[in-house]
């Protein structure tokens, strides 16, 4: 498995507003799942930090595929990455 960082940008605060609790509701179930090691807006509601851990950029794609906030077309991504933990050791 690895460790995939998201940096959303949001581009449609009202709509985004209105599919939040599906979004959310998603996240949930993926962190339940093990995919999402964690996730949250940034304090000025400008975006968002997500990390993912999944077998490979595919599976972050799909995933993003399946979100609320896709099909409602509220978000740019800013950057996807690979990413090295270091603190805490994994």
């Amino acid at each position: 498995m690895a460790l995939y960082v998201l940096q959303l940008k949001f581009t449609d605060n009202d709509r985004r507003m209105e599919v939040r609790p599906a979004h959310r509701e998603y996240l949930g179930e993926l962190h339940a799942a093990g995919k999402l090691h964690t996730a949250g807006p940034f304090t000025d509601q400008s975006g968002a930090l997500l990390i993912y851990d999944v077998a490979d950029e595919a599976e972050v794609r799909d995933i993003l595929a399946k979100d609320p906030y896709t099909a409602a077309d509220v978000y740019e991504i800013a950057s996807l990455q690979e990413w090295q933990q270091l603190f805490p050791p994994a």
